[in-house]
Protein backbone atom coordinates (compact mmCIF):
# COMPACT_ATOMS: atom_id res chain seq x y z
CA UNK A 1 0.00 0.00 0.00
CA UNK A 2 2.96 2.07 0.70
CA UNK A 3 4.39 2.07 -2.44
CA UNK A 4 1.06 2.11 -4.49
CA UNK A 5 0.48 5.57 -2.18
CA UNK A 6 3.96 6.39 -3.14
CA UNK A 7 3.27 6.21 -6.72
CA UNK A 8 -0.10 7.45 -6.69
CA UNK A 9 0.88 10.76 -5.34
CA UNK A 10 3.71 10.63 -8.30
CA UNK A 11 0.91 10.45 -10.69
CA UNK A 12 -1.27 13.10 -9.45
CA UNK A 13 1.92 15.51 -9.10
CA UNK A 14 2.65 14.70 -13.09
CA UNK A 15 -1.33 15.70 -13.85
CA UNK A 16 -1.16 19.33 -12.25
CA UNK A 17 2.20 19.75 -13.42
CA UNK A 18 0.52 20.99 -16.60
CA UNK A 19 -2.53 22.72 -16.85
CA UNK A 20 -2.68 21.82 -20.28
CA UNK A 21 -3.68 18.49 -19.05
CA UNK A 22 -6.61 19.59 -17.38
CA UNK A 23 -7.73 21.66 -20.73
CA UNK A 24 -7.25 18.72 -23.01
CA UNK A 25 -9.51 16.93 -20.31
CA UNK A 26 -12.26 19.05 -20.01
CA UNK A 27 -12.14 21.82 -21.52
CA UNK A 28 -11.83 20.28 -25.00
CA UNK A 29 -14.46 17.70 -24.51
CA UNK A 30 -17.31 20.04 -23.10
CA UNK A 31 -16.85 22.90 -25.52
CA UNK A 32 -16.96 20.84 -28.10
CA UNK A 33 -20.52 19.13 -27.00
CA UNK A 34 -21.54 22.39 -26.89
CA UNK A 35 -20.95 23.52 -30.38
CA UNK A 36 -21.91 20.54 -31.76
CA UNK A 37 -25.62 20.15 -29.83
CA UNK A 38 -25.66 24.20 -30.78
CA UNK A 39 -24.80 23.66 -34.28
CA UNK A 40 -27.24 20.88 -34.61
CA UNK A 41 -30.10 22.11 -32.84
CA UNK A 42 -32.55 22.04 -35.48
CA UNK A 43 -32.04 18.33 -35.86
CA UNK A 44 -31.80 18.70 -39.66
CA UNK A 45 -30.79 21.60 -41.47
CA UNK A 46 -33.61 23.39 -42.82
CA UNK A 47 -34.54 26.08 -45.66
CA UNK A 48 -31.89 25.63 -48.14
CA UNK A 49 -31.11 28.99 -49.81
CA UNK A 50 -32.35 28.48 -53.95
CA UNK A 51 -33.70 29.91 -56.67
CA UNK A 52 -35.84 29.76 -59.52
CA UNK A 53 -35.90 30.52 -63.20
CA UNK A 54 -39.41 31.32 -63.99
CA UNK A 55 -39.48 31.52 -68.28
CA UNK A 56 -43.11 30.92 -68.20
CA UNK A 57 -44.63 33.71 -65.69
CA UNK A 58 -48.05 32.07 -66.23
CA UNK A 59 -50.54 31.20 -63.32
CA UNK A 60 -49.78 27.60 -63.20
CA UNK A 61 -45.41 28.31 -63.26
CA UNK A 62 -46.37 30.61 -60.24
CA UNK A 63 -48.44 28.22 -58.30
CA UNK A 64 -45.18 25.78 -58.54
CA UNK A 65 -42.92 28.54 -56.96
CA UNK A 66 -45.42 28.75 -54.24
CA UNK A 67 -45.43 24.81 -53.92
CA UNK A 68 -41.47 24.85 -54.00
CA UNK A 69 -41.40 27.59 -51.01
CA UNK A 70 -43.90 25.54 -48.80
CA UNK A 71 -41.50 23.12 -48.82
CA UNK A 72 -39.22 22.69 -45.14
CA UNK A 73 -36.18 21.91 -47.26
CA UNK A 74 -36.36 25.21 -49.17
CA UNK A 75 -35.87 29.11 -49.38
CA UNK A 76 -36.54 30.36 -53.01
CA UNK A 77 -34.46 33.35 -51.75
CA UNK A 78 -33.42 34.18 -55.64
CA UNK A 79 -35.53 34.68 -58.94
CA UNK A 80 -33.58 35.02 -61.85
CA UNK A 81 -34.17 36.09 -65.17
CA UNK A 82 -32.28 33.07 -67.07
CA UNK A 83 -30.81 29.95 -66.73
CA UNK A 84 -27.01 31.37 -67.42
CA UNK A 85 -27.35 34.17 -64.48
CA UNK A 86 -28.57 31.38 -62.07
CA UNK A 87 -25.78 29.14 -63.25
CA UNK A 88 -23.29 32.05 -62.30
CA UNK A 89 -25.38 32.61 -58.76
CA UNK A 90 -24.62 28.38 -58.00
CA UNK A 91 -20.89 28.92 -59.28
CA UNK A 92 -20.19 31.62 -57.08
CA UNK A 93 -22.31 30.25 -54.35
CA UNK A 94 -25.13 32.49 -53.27
CA UNK A 95 -27.52 29.51 -54.15
CA UNK A 96 -26.95 25.64 -54.06
CA UNK A 97 -29.30 25.04 -56.77
CA UNK A 98 -32.04 26.15 -58.87
CA UNK A 99 -35.09 25.09 -60.43
CA UNK A 100 -35.96 25.69 -63.93
CA UNK A 101 -39.45 26.56 -65.63
CA UNK A 102 -39.55 26.40 -69.40
CA UNK A 103 -41.19 28.53 -71.73
CA UNK A 104 -45.24 27.87 -72.73
CA UNK A 105 -45.06 25.34 -69.66
CA UNK A 106 -48.81 26.04 -68.47
CA UNK A 107 -49.67 26.37 -72.40
CA UNK A 108 -47.84 22.94 -72.99
CA UNK A 109 -49.12 21.17 -69.89
CA UNK A 110 -53.06 21.71 -71.05
CA UNK A 111 -51.85 20.78 -74.66
CA UNK A 112 -50.95 17.23 -73.14
CA UNK A 113 -46.97 17.45 -74.43
CA UNK A 114 -45.42 16.87 -71.26
CA UNK A 115 -42.88 19.73 -70.49
CA UNK A 116 -39.89 18.94 -68.97
CA UNK A 117 -38.92 20.47 -65.22
CA UNK A 118 -34.96 20.85 -64.67
CA UNK A 119 -33.42 21.10 -61.45
CA UNK A 120 -29.92 21.80 -60.71
CA UNK A 121 -27.83 21.55 -57.61
CA UNK A 122 -24.40 22.47 -55.73
CA UNK A 123 -23.38 18.48 -55.00
CA UNK A 124 -20.09 19.91 -54.17
CA UNK A 125 -21.76 20.94 -50.43
CA UNK A 126 -23.45 17.34 -50.03
CA UNK A 127 -25.91 18.38 -47.01
CA UNK A 128 -27.13 21.56 -48.56
CA UNK A 129 -26.94 19.98 -51.90
CA UNK A 130 -28.94 16.62 -51.34
CA UNK A 131 -31.86 18.36 -48.42
CA UNK A 132 -32.19 21.09 -52.41
CA UNK A 133 -32.39 17.81 -54.57
CA UNK A 134 -35.01 15.98 -52.24
CA UNK A 135 -37.21 19.63 -52.04
CA UNK A 136 -36.96 20.10 -55.87
CA UNK A 137 -37.61 16.71 -56.23
CA UNK A 138 -40.57 16.65 -54.10
CA UNK A 139 -41.77 19.42 -55.48
CA UNK A 140 -41.58 18.23 -59.12
CA UNK A 141 -43.32 14.93 -58.40
CA UNK A 142 -46.33 16.85 -56.63
CA UNK A 143 -46.36 19.31 -59.71
CA UNK A 144 -46.70 16.21 -62.19
CA UNK A 145 -49.16 15.01 -59.77
CA UNK A 146 -51.17 17.87 -59.81
CA UNK A 147 -51.26 18.26 -63.92
CA UNK A 148 -52.06 14.36 -64.56
CA UNK A 149 -55.19 15.07 -61.55
CA UNK A 150 -56.12 18.14 -63.71
CA UNK A 151 -56.23 16.26 -67.53
CA UNK A 152 -58.37 13.25 -65.53
CA UNK A 153 -60.61 15.15 -63.61
CA UNK A 154 -61.28 17.04 -66.88
CA UNK A 155 -62.14 13.68 -69.08
CA UNK A 156 -64.48 12.82 -66.17
CA UNK A 157 -62.84 10.62 -63.69
CA UNK A 158 -63.55 11.12 -59.93
CA UNK A 159 -61.18 12.55 -57.27
CA UNK A 160 -61.32 9.19 -55.36
CA UNK A 161 -60.59 7.55 -59.26
CA UNK A 162 -57.83 9.23 -59.98
CA UNK A 163 -56.53 9.54 -56.69
CA UNK A 164 -55.97 5.60 -56.81
CA UNK A 165 -54.48 5.84 -60.34
CA UNK A 166 -52.16 8.06 -59.16
CA UNK A 167 -51.34 7.19 -55.87
CA UNK A 168 -51.94 2.83 -55.92
CA UNK A 169 -49.53 2.05 -53.36
CA UNK A 170 -49.72 4.40 -49.99
CA UNK A 171 -46.29 4.10 -48.37
CA UNK A 172 -46.41 4.12 -44.22
CA UNK A 173 -43.03 5.10 -42.75
CA UNK A 174 -42.27 4.64 -39.32
CA UNK A 175 -38.63 5.53 -38.26
CA UNK A 176 -37.30 3.16 -35.30
CA UNK A 177 -35.76 4.47 -32.41
CA UNK A 178 -35.45 7.85 -33.87
CA UNK A 179 -39.27 9.13 -35.25
CA UNK A 180 -38.13 12.73 -35.58
CA UNK A 181 -35.44 11.72 -37.68
CA UNK A 182 -32.98 14.38 -35.88
CA UNK A 183 -29.38 14.40 -37.06
CA UNK A 184 -28.27 15.49 -33.38
CA UNK A 185 -29.31 12.75 -31.31
CA UNK A 186 -26.81 10.23 -33.92
CA UNK A 187 -24.20 12.13 -34.52
CA UNK A 188 -23.67 14.28 -31.46
CA UNK A 189 -23.66 10.91 -29.40
CA UNK A 190 -21.08 9.49 -31.96
CA UNK A 191 -18.67 11.98 -32.50
CA UNK A 192 -18.53 13.29 -29.13
CA UNK A 193 -17.97 10.08 -27.31
CA UNK A 194 -15.38 9.24 -30.30
CA UNK A 195 -13.95 12.04 -29.07
CA UNK A 196 -13.51 11.74 -25.98
CA UNK A 197 -11.73 8.46 -26.73
CA UNK A 198 -9.29 10.01 -29.21
CA UNK A 199 -8.40 12.69 -26.35
CA UNK A 200 -8.00 9.70 -23.81
CA UNK A 201 -5.72 8.29 -26.51
CA UNK A 202 -3.42 10.82 -26.82
CA UNK A 203 -3.20 11.77 -23.20
CA UNK A 204 -2.69 8.26 -21.87
CA UNK A 205 0.00 7.38 -24.55
CA UNK A 206 1.88 10.54 -23.77
CA UNK A 207 1.79 11.08 -20.17
CA UNK A 208 3.69 6.80 -20.23
CA UNK A 209 6.02 7.48 -23.26
CA UNK A 210 6.85 11.12 -21.86
CA UNK A 211 8.52 8.75 -18.80
CA UNK A 212 10.63 6.90 -20.85
CA UNK A 213 11.35 9.67 -23.05
CA UNK A 214 13.01 11.91 -20.16
CA UNK A 215 14.66 8.63 -18.13
CA UNK A 216 12.15 9.37 -15.00
CA UNK A 217 10.78 5.90 -16.18
CA UNK A 218 12.86 4.23 -13.78
CA UNK A 219 12.08 5.87 -10.93
CA UNK A 220 8.77 5.44 -11.74
CA UNK A 221 9.34 1.90 -11.41
CA UNK A 222 11.08 2.17 -8.76
CA UNK A 223 8.29 4.20 -6.87
CA UNK A 224 5.85 1.82 -7.52
CA UNK A 225 8.43 -1.06 -6.11
CA UNK A 226 9.01 -2.62 -9.28
CA UNK A 227 5.76 -3.32 -10.25
CA UNK A 228 4.38 -1.60 -13.50
CA UNK A 229 0.90 -2.61 -13.13
CA UNK A 230 1.33 -0.82 -9.68
CA UNK A 231 3.29 2.42 -11.51
CA UNK A 232 0.09 2.10 -14.06
CA UNK A 233 -2.76 2.29 -11.34
CA UNK A 234 -1.30 4.55 -9.69
CA UNK A 235 -0.14 7.39 -13.13
CA UNK A 236 -3.83 6.24 -14.62
CA UNK A 237 -6.51 6.68 -11.79
CA UNK A 238 -5.98 10.18 -11.19
CA UNK A 239 -6.47 10.45 -15.13
CA UNK A 240 -9.55 8.77 -15.00
CA UNK A 241 -10.86 10.27 -12.57
CA UNK A 242 -10.79 13.44 -14.20
CA UNK A 243 -12.06 11.46 -17.40
CA UNK A 244 -15.21 10.31 -15.71
CA UNK A 245 -16.00 13.68 -14.56
CA UNK A 246 -15.66 14.88 -18.40
CA UNK A 247 -17.80 11.70 -19.26
CA UNK A 248 -20.49 12.47 -16.37
CA UNK A 249 -20.77 16.17 -17.67
CA UNK A 250 -21.19 15.09 -21.53
CA UNK A 251 -24.02 13.12 -20.48
CA UNK A 252 -25.56 14.94 -18.48
CA UNK A 253 -25.78 18.02 -21.00
CA UNK A 254 -26.92 15.33 -23.57
CA UNK A 255 -29.58 13.73 -22.01
CA UNK A 256 -30.19 16.59 -19.16
CA UNK A 257 -29.83 19.95 -20.22
CA UNK A 258 -30.30 18.90 -23.93
CA UNK A 259 -33.36 16.55 -23.50
CA UNK A 260 -31.93 13.77 -25.47
CA UNK A 261 -34.26 11.00 -25.67
CA UNK A 262 -33.30 8.54 -23.05
CA UNK A 263 -35.43 4.98 -22.44
CA UNK A 264 -32.95 3.27 -20.14
CA UNK A 265 -31.78 4.27 -16.96
CA UNK A 266 -29.16 7.09 -16.72
CA UNK A 267 -26.89 4.57 -14.59
CA UNK A 268 -26.48 2.47 -17.59
CA UNK A 269 -25.08 4.98 -19.67
CA UNK A 270 -23.32 6.29 -17.04
CA UNK A 271 -22.29 2.66 -16.48
CA UNK A 272 -21.07 2.51 -20.79
CA UNK A 273 -18.90 5.47 -19.97
CA UNK A 274 -17.39 4.53 -17.06
CA UNK A 275 -16.51 1.01 -18.92
CA UNK A 276 -15.70 3.19 -22.58
CA UNK A 277 -13.12 5.61 -20.23
CA UNK A 278 -11.39 2.31 -18.46
CA UNK A 279 -11.26 0.47 -22.36
CA UNK A 280 -9.88 3.40 -24.35
CA UNK A 281 -7.11 3.99 -21.71
CA UNK A 282 -6.15 0.37 -21.66
CA UNK A 283 -6.15 0.69 -25.27
CA UNK A 284 -3.62 3.78 -24.55
CA UNK A 285 -1.43 1.45 -22.63
CA UNK A 286 -1.56 -1.55 -25.34
CA UNK A 287 -0.59 1.61 -27.87
CA UNK A 288 2.03 2.47 -25.52
CA UNK A 289 3.79 -1.07 -24.85
CA UNK A 290 3.94 -1.85 -28.76
CA UNK A 291 5.14 1.34 -29.71
CA UNK A 292 7.35 2.98 -26.37
CA UNK A 293 8.14 5.85 -28.30
CA UNK A 294 6.33 9.23 -27.67
CA UNK A 295 6.41 9.97 -31.54
CA UNK A 296 5.61 6.99 -32.98
CA UNK A 297 3.23 6.08 -30.06
CA UNK A 298 1.07 9.37 -30.47
CA UNK A 299 1.43 8.92 -34.38
CA UNK A 300 -0.34 5.14 -33.77
CA UNK A 301 -2.78 6.93 -31.26
CA UNK A 302 -3.55 10.33 -33.70
CA UNK A 303 -4.18 7.67 -36.85
CA UNK A 304 -6.07 5.49 -34.68
CA UNK A 305 -8.59 8.03 -33.26
CA UNK A 306 -8.66 9.98 -36.42
CA UNK A 307 -9.97 7.08 -37.98
CA UNK A 308 -12.48 6.06 -35.38
CA UNK A 309 -15.02 8.76 -36.93
CA UNK A 310 -15.48 6.06 -40.39
CA UNK A 311 -14.09 3.19 -38.72
CA UNK A 312 -16.52 2.85 -36.21
CA UNK A 313 -18.91 3.22 -38.68
CA UNK A 314 -20.50 6.51 -38.20
CA UNK A 315 -20.34 7.54 -40.97
CA UNK A 316 -20.51 4.39 -43.43
CA UNK A 317 -22.06 1.13 -42.30
CA UNK A 318 -19.92 -1.89 -40.85
CA UNK A 319 -22.11 -4.24 -43.68
CA UNK A 320 -21.08 -2.12 -46.86
CA UNK A 321 -17.15 -2.21 -46.15
CA UNK A 322 -14.47 -4.48 -47.11
CA UNK A 323 -14.02 -7.42 -44.52
CA UNK A 324 -10.33 -5.87 -43.66
CA UNK A 325 -11.45 -3.35 -42.74
CA UNK A 326 -14.67 -4.08 -41.11
CA UNK A 327 -12.39 -5.89 -38.88
CA UNK A 328 -11.33 -2.52 -37.17
CA UNK A 329 -14.26 -1.30 -36.42
CA UNK A 330 -14.45 -4.04 -33.63
CA UNK A 331 -11.13 -3.51 -31.86
CA UNK A 332 -12.37 0.49 -31.09
CA UNK A 333 -14.27 1.31 -27.57
CA UNK A 334 -16.63 4.10 -28.86
CA UNK A 335 -17.95 1.79 -31.17
CA UNK A 336 -19.47 -0.41 -28.26
CA UNK A 337 -20.40 2.79 -26.51
CA UNK A 338 -22.72 3.52 -29.67
CA UNK A 339 -24.08 -0.05 -29.75
CA UNK A 340 -24.99 0.80 -26.05
CA UNK A 341 -26.33 3.65 -26.94
CA UNK A 342 -28.17 2.58 -29.79
CA UNK A 343 -29.78 -0.41 -27.79
CA UNK A 344 -30.68 1.00 -24.52
CA UNK A 345 -30.89 4.76 -25.00
CA UNK A 346 -32.78 5.35 -28.18
CA UNK A 347 -34.31 1.40 -28.51
CA UNK A 348 -35.17 0.91 -24.77
CA UNK A 349 -34.06 -2.53 -24.78
CA UNK A 350 -33.09 -4.72 -21.75
CA UNK A 351 -30.08 -4.79 -21.00
CA UNK A 352 -29.47 -8.39 -21.70
CA UNK A 353 -29.52 -7.49 -25.30
CA UNK A 354 -26.43 -5.14 -25.04
CA UNK A 355 -24.68 -8.07 -22.63
CA UNK A 356 -21.43 -8.63 -25.26
CA UNK A 357 -21.23 -5.08 -25.74
CA UNK A 358 -20.51 -4.57 -22.39
CA UNK A 359 -18.34 -7.51 -22.23
CA UNK A 360 -16.14 -6.17 -24.83
CA UNK A 361 -15.55 -3.21 -22.83
CA UNK A 362 -14.38 -5.46 -20.40
CA UNK A 363 -12.08 -7.35 -22.03
CA UNK A 364 -10.10 -4.04 -23.09
CA UNK A 365 -7.52 -4.13 -20.11
CA UNK A 366 -7.63 -7.50 -20.17
CA UNK A 367 -5.69 -7.41 -23.97
CA UNK A 368 -4.05 -5.21 -22.68
CA UNK A 369 -2.45 -6.65 -19.74
CA UNK A 370 -0.69 -9.15 -22.10
CA UNK A 371 2.18 -6.74 -23.04
CA UNK A 372 2.77 -4.69 -19.55
CA UNK A 373 6.04 -6.78 -19.83
CA UNK A 374 6.88 -5.41 -22.60
CA UNK A 375 6.13 -1.51 -21.10
CA UNK A 376 8.09 -2.67 -18.06
CA UNK A 377 11.19 -4.05 -19.94
CA UNK A 378 11.12 -0.26 -21.84
CA UNK A 379 10.80 1.51 -19.00
CA UNK A 380 13.86 -0.35 -16.75
CA UNK A 381 16.03 0.54 -20.09
CA UNK A 382 14.62 3.69 -21.43
CA UNK A 383 16.04 4.32 -24.98
CA UNK A 384 14.88 7.56 -26.69
CA UNK A 385 14.84 7.88 -30.35
CA UNK A 386 14.43 10.96 -32.03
Amino acid sequence: MSAFTDSLRLGVARLASRRLYIFAMAVVPLLTTVFFVSLMHSGLPLRTPVGIVDNDLSPSSRKVTRMLNAEELLDIRYHYDSFEEAMAAVRTGESFGFFLIPENFERDAVAGKNPSLSLFTNMSFFVPGTLSFKGFKTGAVLTSGSLAQTKLTAVGMTDRATQAMLQPVVVDTNAIGNPWTNYNYYLTNSFMPALLQFMILLLTVFTITEEIKTGRSVEWLRTADGSILRALAGKLLPQTLVWLLTGMAMLGMLFGFFDFPLNCSIWTMAGAMALMVVASQAMGVFMASILPNPRLGLSLAALTGILTFSVAAFSFPVASMYGSLAIFSYILPVRYYFLIYVNQALNGLPVYYSRYFFAALIAFPLVASTLLWRLRKACLKPVYVP
